[in-house]
């Protein structure tokens, strides 16, 4: 059982219909599995380094994402996606 699986798991034992993980690897095996149908992304512009490419690895042949809500704010822009199978 992967890491992902091996949350989630503790996650519906303990009655927790939310999960929170900020690795971009947990996130892409939920999104992959089929496990998320909704997420959220507090999306932050940098100026000088790098980031991780969220939707890299996802399997487009068997997930698509939809938008639900866009919320701008000066310094953060939030997203929600919902996730369907293709």
């Amino acid at each position: 059982m992967g890491r992902g699986r091996w949350a989630m798991a503790l996650a519906e034992r303990a009655g927790m219909p939310n999960i929170f993980s900020s690795r971009s690897a947990t996130i892409l095996e939920y999104v992959n599995a089929g496990l998320i149908d909704e997420f959220s992304i507090a999306l932050s512009p940098v100026l000088f380094g790098s980031g991780t490419r969220l939707f890299e690895g996802v399997d487009a042949d068997r997930v698509a994402l939809g938008p639900v809500r866009t919320e701008p704010t000066q310094r953060v822009t939030h997203l929600t996606y919902a996730v369907r199978k293709r």
